[in-house]
């Protein structure tokens, strides 16, 4: 496979993970952020299919997620599930911008789409998680 089919495995396994995080996540919230939860969710569901296509045109084969994902710590609370949030999106939007460099075409236009909104979500998950902090960083995805 090429370096650009490897970007995208990694990038896909981030999205099976991420996946897994929001079912841990919205089991603690409720009202608006269960809503930005299940968005957040589908929007990873519909990236992972996205990634897929792109690697199976590569005529490679997706790997598959995992039955089960390690969680940066156990999540038991409303705060710690907008941690995880926010740690989701941060991890995702690295993962992306990171294939940037190595993709063309339509698979580019896929991984700038995804970094995007993993900022955006990001963001919004920072503005509930630590109010009193900017909800945005300079640069999504980068290294602090």
């Amino acid at each position: 496979m090429s370096a650009a089919g490897d970007r995208l495995q990694v990038a896909l396994a981030a999205e099976h993970a991420a996946i897994y995080a929001y079912g841990v996540i919205g089991s603690h919230l409720e009202d608006d952020e269960l809503v930005w939860a299940h968005d957040a969710d589908l929007a990873h569901r519909q990236q992972r299919d996205a990634t897929a296509d792109l690697i199976t045109a590569e005529n490679a084969t997706p790997a598959v997620a995992a039955p089960a994902y390690q969680l940066p710590k156990p999540v038991t609370d409303r705060a710690g599930a907008l941690t995880l949030a926010v740690e989701v999106e941060t991890r995702s939007a690295a993962v992306w911008r990171s294939a940037l460099g190595s993709l063309t075409g339509d698979a580019r236009g896929v991984a700038l789409a995804a970094l995007t909104g993993a900022a955006v979500r990001a963001a919004q998950w920072r503005t509930v998680a630590t109010p009193d902090s900017p909800p945005t960083v300079p640069w999504p995805g980068g290294s602090k």
